[in-house]
């Protein structure tokens, strides 16, 4: 009812007093329209104008969309369709947070770096119920007041004496908003839950947890019913599936992995291979509605810590009966591959399906295996020859794979070492050899398979799609570009394979890390969505998640249509059921990987400053990985990330060239590029904020690289 009130509205294109928008519903509908306007109004959807008339926000002349905070009290507001960001000073917030759903006023002032700017005129949805921070006690006062962990969040949360649930100064706390901030009344709560001492091991993790809403526990009905599920195929399932227990079929993991959803297989044929991805059979196990289709969806992804794993299901179900462990037989929903010797599918088939793992392998035995290990190649002497030719096989997917142009960021990623405290000893680069990028080959071409099948066959699915770039980013990029000589050519027509040479163009030249982190910032996310809208990165024009039901709930989505697809029960009324759920599902899913995201990335920060701690004081050499008004961000070669501030070089009064990812200084014109190599000293760690400060280390010339051909002709922005 709610969306025809809004379309009766949009219909008339001007405010309407309530009798008369009333007037547009039949008789035995008014009461529920009336209930709708309530509704609308409470949320506000719907605002009444000074003449007390119904209308829409954007009637007025008002903008949708999310606010995102900053420590320093500003935001910027992102509108939902997809325009242009605006800036919103910290005077014109009018108590709006970090993540809310607001409605804005453009106004006619331009910010100094030349955006619009807005003012928050109405506070829709609230993002925030709870604040997770550190507990500081008023001096001389009772109560205290709440730092939130997240800077976004840019004011402190005010708790009454009464409120503070037990918490002592310095503790990681859980604080319920009592009290939202209105530009009078200050932002106030109470205390919910002590999560213990800031220093107290695991206590960091935790907060993260919290701040970010991951649940940690599953329901009892959830627990019960996956305990209920853990126990051996039975015989008749067995017979209602294509046996493939006699196939030899290996798992390739992590050495430390215990939820292995997916196997693989390998067939020479006459002129070329059979390649079966045999994945776990989770939809078998978890039928929609039941408890832990409840939990998963929640949940809609795995989250790995570096101390921990919150799973998307009980570990009866994930490490469990749906776990291809070794020498078990398991249901699997399977995809065989028919690839010709030129790298491309000329056949496909899927199956339910059940397997007897052969060998649990890792990443590190298969690429010791490659290298020649003998102890290795003896002990698992009855799969190597399938090895080496996964490996011929996986290189000539790649070649086609990157003949398309399907673009390859080869990005490091931290492995983190932690001691049974949970302190970490040792950040370096996870290792990543051929097997991985085998695995990763094997994992794309079946995604890929599933996708194109059901989409020729016209039937519903949830994809995973990757728009092209936002033209806006584009040509902030290409004016980049440009002055390094590796312009766009034919802006308004980007393909994959335009990235992909320029790429390649600036691959083992000074510039290549540079032009390779501008490149990937101007992309748009991946998410979720029911339509095929092609995946840009890939350059794939159908693609979707099926290799992972155990930890993606996606996966387990795109298990249960196919299985329904290869049993003919895909009928009418599934197809308009999925129509009406999936772009919610999309959504939904799409936003608990930003957050399972976000929180890896948090938890990874809060371990990579604690190492730091025992760093403060060495010299390191790094990359210019970013830059700011107020400095550059550097990283390190193990991933680690900090920062110089501006105000710590001497010599000079450096002022950020932010549209040529520069930092300039206004006398000497020397520069400070993204992607230049710089030494610099570990100044201090501040674990609060997980900001680590580093001190750029004078070299021959001064601290800063020499001028560049034309860096002296600069226009330095003021």
């Amino acid at each position: 009812m709610e969306n025809r009130v809004i379309e009766a509205l949009r219909r008339e294109g001007k405010p309407l007093a309530p009798e008369t928008l009333l007037e547009e519903f039949e008789a035995e509908e008014r009461d529920a329209a009336a209930m709708a306007v309530e509704r609308l109004l409470s949320e506000s959807r719907l605002i009444l104008t000074r003449k007390r008339k119904l209308a829409l926000p954007e009637q007025t002349g008002l903008v949708y969309g999310r606010m995102q905070g900053n420590a320093r009290g500003y935001g910027f507001f992102i509108p939902e369709d997809g325009s242009p960001d605006m800036f919103v000073p910290a005077d014109a917030m009018h108590g709006a947070m970090h993540g809310d759903k607001v409605w804005v006023r453009p106004t006619e002032t331009v910010s100094r770096n030349g955006s619009a700017e807005a003012e928050v005129m109405l506070i829709a949805v609230r993002a925030q119920s709870a604040v997770v921070g550190t507990f500081e006690q008023s001096h001389g006062a009772p109560g205290g007041y709440v730092i939130p962990d997240d800077t976004r969040l840019y004011m402190d949360v005010l708790v009454y004496e009464a409120a503070t649930g037990g918490a002592k100064h310095g503790d990681k706390v859980v604080t319920k908003i009592t009290q939202y901030p209105d530009g009078r009344r200050p932002l106030m709560g109470e205390i919910t839950e002590v999560l213990g001492g800031k220093d107290e091991a695991g206590t960091d993790i935790l907060s993260v947890i919290r701040r970010l809403d991951l649940p940690e526990t599953f329901t009892k009905a959830s627990i019960r019913q996956a305990r209920s599920l853990n126990k051996p195929v039975d015989a008749d399932t067995v017979a209602r599936r294509e046996d493939l227990r006699n196939l030899p079929t290996i798992t390739i993991d992590g050495a430390d992995a215990k939820d292995l959803d997916d196997a693989v297989s390998l067939i020479k044929l006459k002129d070329g291979w059979l390649l079966g991805v045999h994945i776990a059979d989770v939809s078998h196990y978890v039928q929609p509605g039941t408890a832990l289709d409840a939990d998963a969806y929640k949940r809609g992804t795995s989250v790995y810590f570096p101390d921990r794993v919150l799973p998307m299901f009980p570990p009866d179900v994930s490490n469990g009966v749906c776990s291809l462990n070794e020498g078990t037989e398991k249901l699997t929903l399977s995809c065989f591959m028919e690839i010709g010797k030129n790298g491309k599918v000329t056949a496909h088939r899927f199956s339910e399906t059940v397997i007897k793992t052969a060998h649990r392998m890792t990443y590190d035995d298969v690429n010791a295996i490659f290298d020649g290990n003998t102890a290795l190649r003896k002990k698992y002497a009855d799969v190597v020859p399938m090895l080496e030719e996964m490996r011929t096989v996986m290189e000539l997917l790649n070649a086609q794979r990157v003949k398309r142009g399907s673009i390859d960021f080869d990005l490091d990623e931290a492995a983190i070492t932690l001691n049974p405290a949970g302190k970490p000893t040792d950040v370096s680069i996870a290792s990543r050899g051929v097997s991985n990028r085998m695995i990763e080959e094997f994992m794309l071409i079946a995604n890929e398979t599933v996708a194109q099948h059901v989409f020729e066959l016209g039937m519903p699915l949830v994809y995973r799609v990757h728009e092209t770039p936002d033209k806006t980013k584009l040509a902030d990029l290409n004016t980049f570009l440009n002055t390094l000589g590796y312009g766009i050519k034919n802006i308004g027509n980007v393909k994959p394979q335009t990235f992909q040479k320029i790429l390649q163009k600036a691959k083992g030249t000074k510039e290549e890390n540079v032009i390779s982190r501008v490149v990937l910032r101007s992309m748009r996310k991946a998410r979720y969505a029911p339509e095929c809208l092609g995946h840009f990165g890939l350059a794939a024009p159908c693609y979707c998640h099926f290799t992972s039901p155990i930890r993606r709930y996606p996966d387990l989505m795109v298990h249960r249509m196919l299985r329904e697809l290869l049993r003919g029960e895909m009928t009418k009324e599934r197809i308009a059921r999925y129509e009406e759920t999936l772009e919610e599902i999309a959504r939904h899913c799409s936003e608990r990987e930003i957050a399972a995201m976000e929180a890896e990335r948090a938890a990874d920060d809060l371990k990579k400053c604690e190492y730091m701690q025992s760093r403060i004081g060495t010299v390191e050499t790094g990359i210019i990985s970013g830059v700011a008004q107020y400095g550059f961000f550097v990283q390190l070669g193990n991933t680690v990330e900090g920062m110089v501030r501006v105000t710590s070089i001497a010599g000079d009064f450096y002022v950020c060239d932010a549209k040529n990812y520069r930092m300039v200084g206004r006398n000497s014109k020397r520069v400070f590029r993204l992607g230049d190599l710089v030494r610099v000293r570990v100044a201090g760690v501040d674990l609060e904020n997980s900001n680590v400060d580093f001190e750029l280390v004078p070299s021959a010339n001064g601290g800063a690289p020499k001028p560049k051909n034309g860096d002296a002709k600069i226009q330095v922005p003021q």
